[in-house]
């Protein structure tokens, strides 16, 4: 999946998967889901679907640092 495909399927939901997120933002599936574990990539969980909220992505693509604020 392309980054512009992403963006595209982004705009058109409100959530994303784990896995969705991971390749939005450049990085593996496993770090995706440690940071989901660790709270530094927030999430939802429905039932044992866990999703990611794009406004969320959007804000750590805007601006990084919040991760790091988030680090502690």
């Amino acid at each position: 999946m392309s980054r512009q495909e992403a963006t595209r399927m982004h705009e058109q939901k409100q959530t994303m998967t784990v896995e969705e997120a991971a390749k939005l933002l450049g990085i593996g599936r496993a770090l995706a889901y440690e940071m989901a574990r660790t709270g530094k990539l927030p999430t939802i969980r429905f039932g044992r679907r866990l999703v990611v909220p794009c406004r969320a992505v959007e804000r750590l693509l805007e601006d990084p640092r919040t991760l790091a604020v988030n680090q502690g």
